[in-house]
């Protein structure tokens, strides 16, 4: 799992964390069946797509911090998609393939998310992570992507980056099930405020109300952002 793109891995066979992943995602994939063999509820049902991508989240990150690697995430909004991306020797964006958990999501019918990136409400004064930089050295911006054939043009940059230093893109990425005649609407909030893990807000009655009940929790970031630190400058050369 997300350990054979690289051409500079070394590693063979499954590490503990790649077991783990793969237990965890089988988990969720079971528990959706079971949703829909028994009439589970649109929450949970929704709920349990936002944890997918949560977890993907935190491994990435684990990934991106011991093998140095720059990785991001490709939100497709108007075809309700997802994909993971990775730096290449050359500074392009390619995307993660081989990785079946890393590779295109689309969400299930009826579901739908929205990225924010900007208006967050956590408090922006001590805050790392510029996007302004980012965007220069890591060419997230979209303004050089070519339109053309499929071989010609270059692929999207992510809005999401996941980077080796273990800073995360801040961002809000809500999930929305908007409702019929039988269910009524409900929203979940992923949430980043700069380091992982990732918090997982809902459900909400209102696409905005994760914003009001939304805790910022300092001390639990800085403390994970210290252990990676620490366990960058102790295992890295």
């Amino acid at each position: 799992m997300l350990g054979r793109f690289h051409p500079h891995n070394k590693h063979t066979g499954f590490t503990l964390l790649e077991v783990m992943l793969v237990l965890l995602l089988m988990g969720l994939a079971a528990g959706y069946v079971m949703f829909n063999a028994f009439g589970a509820s649109k929450a949970d049902l929704l709920k349990s797509q936002a944890q997918r991508l949560q977890v993907l989240v935190d491994m990435a990150s684990d990934y991106a911090v011991l093998n140095q690697q720059q990785l991001g995430i490709r939100i497709e909004q108007k075809d309700n998609e997802y994909y993971f991306v990775f730096l290449d020797e050359n500074d392009e964006w390619q995307r993660i393939e081989g990785e079946k958990y890393y590779e295109p999501h689309t969400l299930p019918e009826d579901f739908s998310f929205t990225l924010n990136l900007d208006d967050l409400p956590w408090t922006k004064e001590d805050q790392l992570f510029d996007r302004g930089i980012f965007d220069e050295t890591l060419s997230v911006s979209e303004d050089g992507v070519e339109i053309g054939s499929e071989e010609e043009k270059k692929l999207p940059p992510p809005q999401i980056l996941i980077m080796s230093s273990g800073d995360i893109t801040p961002f809000s990425l809500s999930f929305a099930y908007e409702g019929d005649f039988n269910d009524e609407p409900v929203y979940f909030a992923l949430n980043n405020e700069e380091f992982p893990p990732l918090e997982l807000a809902g459900p909400f009655e209102s696409p905005d109300q994760w914003k009001a009940r939304f805790r910022i929790r300092p001390t639990i970031k800085k403390a994970w952002h210290c252990l990676k630190s620490w366990w960058h400058c102790l295992f890295l050369p």
